[in-house]
């Protein structure tokens, strides 16, 4: 059973950038499509990225297209996301997620499909 630990997370100012990691024990991340979600107070968790278990495919939210990406290396088991031009909305808990897949090349971008899920990791971004 893959464990997923998030890192990376902090404090930071608008405008400013961050890179989030998500490191896999346990078991491999291959055979496994990632994402990151997030969720913010009193709000429903959301998706922000997918990478497809070959890495070749991404997929982004539209808040997160042009100022987030993502991406794995399988090697180490490990999926970053790099957070650039962060706004004050873009505080919330981020949580890396692993879904099963025998698709090399699928994103999932909905939170019922996803398997694992880390314990997430604080992101504020001050004003």
């Amino acid at each position: 059973q893959v464990q997923l630990v998030e890192s990376g997370g902090g404090l930071v100012q608008a405008g400013g950038s961050l890179r989030l990691s998500c490191a896999a024990s346990g078991g491999t991340l291959s055979r496994h499509g990632m994402g990151w979600f997030r969720q913010a107070p009193g709000k429903e968790r959301e998706f922000v990225a997918a990478i497809s278990e070959d890495a070749v495919i991404t997929h982004y939210s539209h808040f997160a297209k042009g100022r987030f990406t993502i991406a794995r290396d399988n090697a180490k088991d490990t999926v970053h996301l790099q957070m650039n031009m962060l706004k004050f909305e873009d505080t919330a808990v981020y949580y890396c997620a692993a879904k099963e897949t025998y698709s090399s090349t699928s994103v999932y971008t909905l939170t019922s499909t996803y398997n694992y899920w880390g314990q997430g990791t604080q992101v504020t971004v001050s004003s």
